[in-house]
């Protein structure tokens, strides 16, 4: 069981880093689409800035070993962008179909945050302190 669960919080985990990655890097530098997104969306274009680089950051903190509260910080705030994408969408009056990206992301973020391995846990950091 142990072992399954491992295999799907790394299969899922390496999808969302992909997933956000991409998507920070293209907001980073507003390319692929994005300004025409944004707009759409009535957000200012410095806010894609803002977003790509903490998805970048986000990322880097859900890969690297230990740090396990910054991780819970990453997924949180994955959770908000992505969460946060979808309300938008869905309040400007797009189609359903625009939040599936976000949708995935965020369905994919739960999974990985919910299978992660002990050790990436912040109770086992607690524990470790005494």
């Amino acid at each position: 069981m142990q072992k399954r669960n491992k295999i799907i919080y790394w299969i899922l985990t390496l999808f969302l880093s992909v997933g956000m990655l991409a998507g920070g890097i293209q907001q980073m530098l507003q390319i692929g689409g994005y300004n025409e997104i944004i707009t759409k969306l009535h957000y200012p274009l410095y806010l894609l800035t803002i977003l790509g680089v903490w998805k970048i950051l986000g990322v880097i903190a859900i890969l690297i070993p230990k740090f396990p509260l910054l991780k819970e910080w990453a997924y949180a705030g994955f959770f908000f962008a992505m969460s946060g994408a979808v309300i938008s969408h869905l309040a400007v009056g797009q189609n359903f179909t625009e939040t599936i990206p976000a949708l995935i992301l965020l369905t994919v973020t739960v999974l990985s945050w919910y299978f992660r391995p002990e050790d990436r846990k912040i109770t086992n950091y607690k524990n470790n302190l005494s």
